[in-house]
């Protein structure tokens, strides 16, 4: 027998093109953004959920927002609540400004409800479960399976009762959140018979810090048929329902940029760095308090701001009114250009703030044009959020996503020490592309600053030590190489030179 032979055709673009609306079609949004982006669009339709979490994680909120995205789609949803009262749900909706009178509500959280005969041989009344077929929803939620696994009593009672809900969901083409407060103290998803029937599962954790406020993040731990985004994705819950920040992936954002110098505005300064620090790069300034990092960097915000490029500023140690009078004093007048928009300066209040959401912040920023971000400082982002375990490692991937969008990121760290060997708290110098030092040293009775850049991996740099003066009224002057000065960068420094080669303040000044 000769072999048959079978030639694959390739798939006409309409039909690709049909198959991906198909999938389209298969998933509806959750009604909030952040994890819709998370699940690659929402959910997969007509299947059930578990949302599991702790008390005041968000479930609640989480699924009348998943209802009333359906009621403004024009679909038919519904709710049952076996642990809330339809007046508690009233109240929550009211706080965050919703109206449920599109919302159909079967309240069986009554007591009596679990004493009565029936319950002794049926969870639910035949009349309960038909008035939700007749409903006919394409959306439901209930909530929860805490008093419905105590309505069962027995394992295999709950188990059979779930597979006859989801039965008959299932036959009447509905997608189901089932939530759940969490099992245990340690972990999410310890019901085995839920787990296994949920065609998908979300976490849900409330953080509560030493200091600050409550910490959430939630996780999708199983999601059939659609790939998501894994890991845990920080969220707050205000006026207005949940706001789900997804982790930062910098690999999943590119842009092609020009990699070209960005100037100071002072010529000495970018002839220290080689003809400029380079857009797309990040900058790690050190030096004990009081030399002058902060406005050094603010020196590159107004400069881009003169430029007309968009900047924004994130100051965690200081006030606004402190770092506008600051700037005022040494001539980098920010309000203009705070009032034209083109520079933002954000204060950041400690422990108030998630890394996901200060990420968000950012990543909106830079989507709308922002060209420099300064952190001001990693001692104060690292102390705004205790108990971070991998604050480092996010860290990272902000700067490595801002790199890949072309900007010029300039991070501030504050040394403990003021003239013996200086040491930051923690090394972040491999995040950075350049590494500048500020550095205090004395001199005929006075204490001066010297600037150094001690790396640039994107192009040459010049390696000499320079004084670096900040002056009122005039602003940042750089003086010439201390060439006749030996172990500045040791803390103990010695002149060896003559005194009028030290620089000193304008006449006028």
């Amino acid at each position: 027998m000769e072999p048959v032979t079978t030639t694959l055709k390739p798939k006409k673009r309409s039909e690709t093109a049909t198959r991906t609306g198909a999938v389209k079609e298969n998933i509806i949004s959750c009604g909030i953004d952040g994890l819709d982006k998370i699940l690659s669009g929402g959910f997969p339709r007509n299947c059930f959920y578990l949302v599991q979490g702790d008390p005041g994680s968000g479930k609640t909120t989480l699924a009348l927002q998943f209802l009333l995205q359906g009621v403004r789609r024009g679909e038919r949803v519904f709710y049952i609540t076996l642990s809330e009262t339809k007046q508690e749900l009233l109240q929550v909706a009211e706080s965050h400004g919703w109206s449920l009178t599109d919302i159909p509500l079967l309240d069986l959280s009554a007591i009596e409800s679990l004493l009565r005969p029936e319950a002794q041989t049926t969870v639910f009344h035949s009349s309960e479960m038909e008035e939700v077929r007749l409903s006919g929803p394409s959306r439901l939620v209930f909530d929860s399976l805490s008093e419905f696994r105590l309505m069962a009593e027995t394992p295999l009672r709950y188990r059979r009762a779930l597979l006859n809900l989801k039965k008959q969901f299932a036959d009447n083409h509905c997608t189901v959140l089932l939530l759940d407060d969490k099992m245990d103290n340690d972990r999410i998803g310890a019901d085995p018979h839920i787990l296994s029937l949920a065609h998908g599962v979300i976490g849900m954790e409330q953080l509560s810090p030493e200091y600050g406020v409550s910490r959430r993040r939630l996780r999708v731990l199983k999601m059939r048929g659609i790939q998501f985004s894994e890991g845990y994705h920080d969220y707050v819950i205000e006026t207005g329902g949940l706001r789900v920040f997804p982790r930062l992936v910098a690999a999943e954002h590119h842009t092609d940029f020009h990699r070209k110098p960005v100037l100071s505005g002072l010529a000495d300064l970018d002839a220290l760095f080689g003809g400029g620090l380079d857009r797309g790069t990040t900058t790690l300034i050190l030096g004990p308090a009081g030399t002058g990092k902060s406005t050094l960097a603010l020196q590159y915000a107004v400069q881009s701001a003169r430029r007309g490029e968009n900047g924004l500023s994130f100051t965690f140690d200081e006030t606004r009114a402190v770092v506008l009078a600051r700037a005022r004093a040494l001539n980098l007048d920010l309000e203009p250009h705070l009032e034209s928009g083109v520079l933002r300066l954000e204060q950041v209040d400690p422990a108030e703030i998630s890394p996901g959401e200060f990420a968000s912040r950012i990543v909106s920023a830079v989507q709308a044009g922002c060209k420099v971000v300064i952190i001001d400082s990693l001692n104060g982002y690292l102390n705004a959020m205790p108990g971070e375990r991998y604050l480092n490692n996010q860290l990272h991937e902000l700067c490595s996503y801002l790199n890949q969008q072309g900007v010029l990121t300039l991070l501030i760290m504050a040394q403990h020490g003021l003239l013996l060997a200086a040491q930051a708290p923690v090394d972040l110098s491999y995040l950075a592309d350049t590494v500048v030092y500020l550095r205090y040293f004395e001199a005929s009775g006075e204490v001066k600053q010297a600037l150094s850049v001690i790396k640039k991996r994107s192009g040459p740099h010049e390696k000499t030590i320079r004084e670096f003066k900040l002056e009122p009224g005039k602003g940042i002057r750089i003086g010439q190489p201390l060439r006749e000065f030996q172990a500045v960068l040791a803390g103990v420094p010695e002149f060896v030179g003559r005194r009028e080669q030290i620089m000193e303040p304008h006449a006028d000044s």
